[in-house]
């Protein structure tokens, strides 16, 4: 196993908040391009003799974005740490209204304009 990839892994049990790399090593289910980005929300109890655990948490997209909460059974063994950390992106800023003629301080009335109301239209 090269020395970049020993160091990536989780040598001690994965707690709330790690970032992890669940791909086939963990478990078969996640092999080939079914691997995942998984930020880790719970941890079960390990299954004695087997090294398997409970997971729950959240798979990340590409843009470290959570897009679904599972719970996953995996052996420790073979989880490694995510080496590039998503970060989620900026919330979108609200954009402003549009500029309207009355914003109810009486700007309408001295520019000459109306507001029309359901009054008017009769």
């Amino acid at each position: 196993m090269p020395p970049a990839e020993r160091r990536a892994l989780v040598a001690v049990r994965p707690q709330p908040g790690d970032l992890l790399r669940v791909d086939g090593r963990a478990s078969v289910q996640f092999g080939g391009d079914r691997a995942l980005t998984f930020r880790v929300v719970s941890v079960g109890p390990e299954v004695p003799h087997t090294d398997w655990i409970w997971l729950t948490g959240y798979v990340l997209n590409r843009r470290g974005t959570a897009t679904v909460k599972r719970e996953i059974f995996v052996q420790a063994t073979g989880l490694r740490r995510h080496v590039d950390i998503p970060t989620p992106g900026r919330a979108r800023a609200a954009r402003p209204y549009a500029a309207r003629n009355d914003q109810g301080d009486g700007g309408a009335a001295r520019h000459g304009t109306r507001v029309r109301t359901r009054a008017d239209a009769r």
